[in-house]
C-alpha cells in the first residue's frame, strides 16, 4: 500500500482517521488507546502489501523490546557484570538487526557474485567450487529505514541517553508507526517518546498535517509521476538509440522525478504525523538549491545523514584525529551509504564518486565554490543528473553507455542508430512539466507556497485543486511507483 494509491486514500486513511480521533481526551489510558489503534492499523497497513514479512516485523520489535530491558541499569553504580550484560545485549540487538537486513537485502547480490568469482577461479583451473544457488527473495519494504531506526534506539540506550522503555506498546508503536514505516524520515525515539505517552491531536494541527500531506501528494503525482514518464518513454527506445541532448533530459528528468518522489512522501509523512499528534524531522531542505555536493547532502534525506554522522562518523573519531583518519572515516561513511541504498555495484560506485567529491571539496575546491555562486551552481547543474546516473542503471553496461551518451562519446557507427531531433519528439510533451518541477526547487518558490497554506481560505482552495487535480491523474492511469521503496 502507498500514501498515493485509491486503497490508502480512500480506504485505510479514512478509517483509521475515523477510529483514532474518535478516542478522546488526552489522559494516560486514552493516549494508550491511540498508540494501541495506531499499531494495528500499522501492522496492517504493512501486512497489506507484504504479509510473509510483517510477522517479520514483529520478532524485530518483540526481541528488541526484551534485549532493550536487558540494558537497563539496576542503579546508580555501574557494576563489571552489568557493563558486560549491557554490552552482550547490544551485540546481540546488532547482530540480530543487521542479519536480517542482509539476509534478504544483500544475500542474492553476494551469492551472484561468488559466483563470479568461483566460474573465473574454475576457468583458470586454480580451483572447483560449486555454484551456488541465488535466494529467491524477495526484499521487504522499508527494511533499511525501520533496521536504522531500531539500531538508533538500542545503541542510544546502551550509550544512556535515556532509559530503556518498559512500555511495549510504546516500543511497538514508535517502531511499527506506519506514516515513516517505509520510507522514513528515520525517527529518534527522543523526538517522539513524550507524544507516546501524552498528546492531543488540535484542530490547527490537524488542519496544517491535511494540507502537507496534500502538497506531498501533489508533488508526487502532479510532478515526480508525470516526470517520470519521460524516463519509461526513454526506457523503450533504448539507450544505445538517444542522443546527447535526449540523455541530458532524461537525467535531469530522473534528478526531479527521485526529489519529488521521495520529498512529496516525506512531506504526506509529515502531514500524517500532525494529523496523529506527532512532530516528524525535515528531511528535506532545498537540496538542488545548494552550491556543493558537501551542502547537498546537509539538505538531502537529512535522516539518513544524520544517522551516519552520529552513529558511524562520530563513533570512528569523525575529524578530530588528523586528516588521514577523517578520509578514512568519511570513505567507511560513503562506502555504508552506498551499500545501505541497495544490493548493487552500481550504488557502491556512487557511494565512492561522492567520496571522491566530498573530500576534493573538503580539501581543495570547497572555499572556491562558497565564493563563486553562479560557478557552484552550475557546477551542481552538472553533478547531480550526473549521480542519479547510478541509481536509474542496473550495471555498469548500462552505465557506460549513458555517459558516453552524455558527454558525446559516440562512435560513427553508433550515430547511425540515433536521431539528433529525438530531444524534440521525445522530449517536447515533457517540457512544461519539466519546466514546472524546475521552478519549484526553488527556494522562494518553496517558502512561497508554504506561506500560502497558512492562508485559511487561500491556502484551503489550493489544497482542494491539488487534491483533485491528483486524484485526476492517478485515475487516468498514471504509473505511480515510490522510487525509495527499492532503498
Amino acid at each position: 500500500m502507498v500514501f498515493s494509491g485509491f486503497d490508502f486514500l480512500f480506504g485505510f486513511l479514512p478509517l483509521f482517521l475515523f477510529f483514532y480521533l474518535l478516542i478522546p481526551g488526552q489522559k494516560a489510558w486514552t493516549v494508550q488507546m491511540k498508540n494501541l489503534c495506531l499499531l494495528v492499523f500499522s501492522l496492517f497497513f504493512y501486512a497489506y502489501g507484504e504479509p510473509v514479512y510483517v510477522w517479520l516485523m514483529a520478532a524485530s520489535i518483540i526481541v528488541n523490546y526484551f534485549l532493550s530491558l536487558g540494558m537497563s541499569g539496576t542503579g546508580k553504580t555501574v557494576k563489571k557484570d552489568e557493563t558486560a550484560r549491557r554490552k552482550l545485549c547490544l551485540v546481540i540487538s546488532c547482530i540480530f538487526n543487521l542479519f536480517i537486513l542482509v539476509f534478504f537485502k544483500y544475500a542474492p547480490f553476494v551469492v551472484e557474485n561468488i559466483n563470479i568469482l568461483t566460474d573465473y577461479l574454475r576457468a583458470s583451473g586454480i580451483i572447483s567450487i560449486p555454484h551456488l544457488n541465488v535466494p529467491d527473495l524477495e526484499n521487504p519494504v522499508g527494511i533499511s529505514f525501520y533496521t536504522f531506526q531500531i539500531l538508533s534506539y538500542m545503541i542510544d540506550i546502551y550509550k544512556r541517553r535515556y532509559p530503556a522503555e518498559r512500555n511495549f506498546l510504546n516500543v511497538a508503536t514508535y517502531i511499527s508507526m506506519f506514516p515513516q514505516l517505509i520510507a522514513g524520515p528515520i525517527v529518534k525515539y527522543t523526538e517522539v517518546k513524550k507524544k507516546l505517552e501524552k498528546r492531543h491531536v488540535t484542530a490547527l494541527a490537524f488542519d496544517r498535517g491535511v494540507k502537507y500531506f496534500i502538497i506531498g501528494l501533489a508533488a508526487k503525482v502532479v510532478l515526480a509521476n508525470r516526470v517520470g514518464n519521460l524516463m519509461n518513454d526513454i526506457d523503450r527506445i533504448g539507450s544505445e538509440s538517444i542522443s546527447t541532448g535526449l540523455a541530458w533530459m532524461g537525467a535531469i528528468a530522473y534528478s526531479l522525478q527521485i526529489y519529488f518522489d521521495f520529498y512529496g512522501y516525506s512531506l504526506m509523512a509529515v502531514g500524517l504525523g500532525k494529523m496523529t499528534g506527532f512532530r516528524f524531522p525535515e528531511n528535506f531542505r532545498d537540496p538542488y538549491a545548494a552550491g556543493s555536493m558537501t551542502e547537498f547532502w546537509r539538505r538531502w534525506h537529512i535522516t539518513l545523514g544524520r544517522w551516519f554522522r552520529e552513529y558511524v562518523y562520530i563513533p570512528l573519531g569523525g575529524n578530530r584525529q588528523g586528516r588521514l583518519k577523517t578520509v578514512r572515516n568519511i570513505f567507511i561513511v560513503w562506502l555504508l551509504t552506498g551499500i545501505w541504498h541497495g544490493a548493487g555495484w552500481n550504488f557502491i560506485l556512487w557511494g565512492m564518486m561522492l567520496f571522491v567529491l566530498l573530500i576534493s571539496e573538503k580539501m581543495v575546491t570547497g572555499r572556491f565554490l562558497e565564493k563563486h555562486k553562479i560557478i557552484s551552481h552550475l557546477y551542481m547543474f552538472i553533478l547531480i543528473p550526473c549521480s542519479w546516473v547510478f541509481f536509474f542503471t542496473d550495471n555498469t553496461t548500462e552505465m557506460r553507455i549513458w555517459f558516453a551518451r552524455m558527454f558525446g562519446l559516440i562512435s560513427k557507427e553508433e550515430m547511425k542508430h540515433i536521431s539528433m531531433s529525438d530531444v524534440l519528439v521525445y522530449g517536447r510533451p515533457y517540457i512544461p512539466v519539466l519546466i514546472t518541477a524546475l521552478i519549484f526547487c526553488v527556494p522562494v518558490i518553496r517558502k512561497f507556497v508554504f506561506m500560502l497554506l497558512r492562508k485559511k481560505v487561500v491556502g484551503t482552495v489550493m489544497c482542494i485543486v491539488l487534491f483533485f487535480l491528483s486524484v485526476f491523474y492517478l485515475a487516468s492511469g498514471l504509473e505511480n511507483p515510490f522510487l525509495y521503496f527499492r532503498f
